[in-house]
């Protein structure tokens, strides 16, 4: 378990190193910082693509042989990131590890088809745990290597660390004949027919995508925001603010003991509202340093919270199908993340902090307006 929830962490870490080095990446290649931020977002992407039609042939394929695979091209999406001698093949590696860190999502549902009854509920929390730190933790990692040796030796040693999994993995997972004998196309439409028998997921879904949308607004435009005067913060010390993250992943744990308990409808209200409040927290942030650290600890706790409930709900619905379920789930989620990105980038550009203020705090809204409509209609939910 030490070992997938350190593989969890540092895969996932992937696609965020780059957002407190905007600046830095952006200076090597002679582009506009927003610019760099929209390449940025295709790793988003490339992510969510990857849940949507990599992850699930988990349900199917030995998962020994599938993250193997995928981890060794991650790996070598990661040294062209590191190498890419300009904005294309940066744009392009960027992608491919987007697409390939996809494999976390092979592995939780590969520990849970695993575990004991009793106790998959903790080791899954044990691997949310990992998945959480691993985002946060990040952007502090990224932002303190590169302005020790530059952006580039952030990829670098991310390169070597994946390496050093895959030989680990190679060894600890074992081999597992197919369970399913459908299809590519057949997994595909399968997708289809479970959000088709599944309400609670197409709603759970669209909650992961508004919740992972603001999440990435704030610290898309928290880049914007710190390295501008009057903070002009260095790549380290925008990395730094991601410690104040690390909060999320303590509200992890009481989120998906309130889901077990059967609260999961309750706390996604209490938990949305908390995120809109970072949010209103966050606009005076140009002003107060204060209302920086305090929003961001805020937000992570309503969006990391918010995950973990999700799961705690969609999980129950069709076992047998764990992975679709979690290409579902993740690919709403992620594509909200990386729209984040692009909404952050925009909304800078043409009205400043403020404007990222606005964005941001529209999606919770939204979510909460949702919320709001299926307790109305369901009051289970």
């Amino acid at each position: 378990m030490l070992f997938f929830s350190t593989t969890v962490g540092i895969v996932v870490a992937n696609l965020y190193y780059a957002q407190p080095l905007l600046a830095s990446i952006a200076l090597s290649f002679g582009q506009d910082m927003t610019r760099i931020g929209f390449a940025v977002t295709l790793t988003q992407i490339g992510y969510a693509l990857g849940i949507l039609l990599l992850v699930p042939l988990a349900d199917v394929l030995d998962h020994r042989k599938m993250l193997t695979v995928m981890l060794a091209a991650n790996a070598v999406g990661l040294s062209l990131v590191a190498a890419s001698p300009d904005l294309a093949t940066f744009v392009v590696a960027s992608f491919a590890v987007g697409a390939t860190s996809s494999a976390i999502m092979v592995i939780i549902p590969h520990v849970a088809s695993h575990a004991p009854h009793e106790t998959r509920g903790r080791m899954v929390g044990q691997l949310v745990t990992g998945l959480l730190l691993g985002i946060l933790l990040a952007r502090t990692v990224s932002g303190a290597v590169a302005t020790a040796w530059g952006w580039r030796v952030v990829f670098a040693l991310a390169t070597c660390m994946v390496l050093l999994l895959l030989v680990v993995l190679r060894i600890v997972v074992r081999s597992r004949p197919p369970r399913h004998p459908l299809r590519y196309g057949q997994l595909l439409h399968s997708l289809l027919d479970l959000m088709r028998k599944h309400p609670e997921l197409r709603r759970r879904s669209v909650y992961a995508m508004l919740g992972l949308g603001t999440f990435s607004v704030l610290w898309t435009g928290l880049t914007f925001l710190l390295s501008a005067p009057p903070y002009e913060y260095s790549a380290a010390g925008i990395g730094m603010f991601g410690l104040i993250g690390a909060a999320g992943a303590l509200s992890a744990t009481v989120a998906g003991r309130l889901g077990d308990a059967g609260h999961a409808g309750t706390a996604t209200g209490v938990l949305g509202a908390l995120t809109f409040g970072a949010w209103c927290v966050l606009a005076f942030a140009e002003a107060s340093l204060a209302a920086v650290a305090v929003g961001i600890f805020l937000l992570d706790i309503g969006v990391q919270g918010l995950q973990v409930t999700h799961q705690s709900i969609i999980y129950r619905l069709a076992p047998e199908a764990s992975s679709r379920i979690t290409a579902i789930f993740v690919t709403f989620g992620f594509t909200g993340a990386a729209l984040g990105s692009a909404i952050a980038s925009v909304a800078y550009a043409m009205s400043g902090w403020p404007g990222v203020c606005l964005a941001g705090a529209s999606l919770p809204f939204l979510l909460f307006l949702a919320w709001t409509a299926a307790r109305r209609g369901a009051p289970a939910h």
